[in-house]
């Protein structure tokens, strides 16, 4: 399994923007898609963005759609990172995001990260 790191997360005003990386330990995410899910306190993990690897498809969560953008790293040392841009930030994003690493071709998740925490101050 992929082994994900997060990082990026933080306190911001509402407004504000942060950019959480997820990095892949030991290799690249090659033929893997890629999600970030969130969770608030006293909330179910709910889904936020995907992209898959290979062919760059993305796909987001309506409350997020115009303001959070996701990518993966181009550059020949950022080809086991994607991004999640987070821009106009509101306290209702407050959560901790994790992000997720599925096998193309897989209905399942394989892997998580530990989660990076967002708070937003309004």
């Amino acid at each position: 399994q992929v082994q994900l790191v997060e990082s990026g997360g933080g306190l911001v005003q509402a407004g504000g923007s942060l950019r959480l990386s997820c990095a892949a330990s030991g290799r690249t995410f090659s033929n893997y898609a890629i999600h970030w899910f969130r969770q608030a306190p006293g909330k179910e993990r709910e889904f936020v963005a995907r992209i898959n690897w290979n062919d760059v498809s993305t796909d987001y969560a309506d409350s997020v759609k115009g303001r959070f953008s996701i990518s993966r790293g181009n550059a020949k040392n950022m080809e086991n990172t994607v991004y999640l841009q987070m821009n106009n930030l509101k306290p209702e994003d407050t959560a901790v995001y994790y992000c997720a690493a599925q096998p193309i071709g897989s209905t399942r998740i394989g892997s998580w990260g530990q989660g990076t925490q967002v708070t937003v101050s309004s």
